[in-house]
């Protein structure tokens, strides 16, 4: 693998600089999920923290009391 890894590396490096940040959007695209992707965790994470809500599993904190806390533990 190091040896496969190392022939693409070299051989990316000696493309124009044109084809090399063609090459590095193509890398980096596919990385990235797609927006249907995303919006099935979302939903998926969602419904989850609405169930425990509903079943009592957890404990809301009002929004306020929240950001009381977050500004006097800045102040210190």
């Amino acid at each position: 693998m190091a040896n496969g890894y190392k022939d693409v590396v070299s051989a990316a490096l000696a493309l124009p600089p044109e084809a090399r940040a063609m090459l590095a959007e193509d890398l980096v695209a596919s990385l990235e999920s797609s927006q249907e992707e995303i919006d099935e965790a979302w939903r998926i994470e969602i419904d989850r923290r609405v169930k425990e809500i509903k079943e009592g599993k957890v404990q809301l904190i009002p929004g306020e009391q929240v950001m009381s806390e977050l500004r006097a533990q800045l102040k210190r």
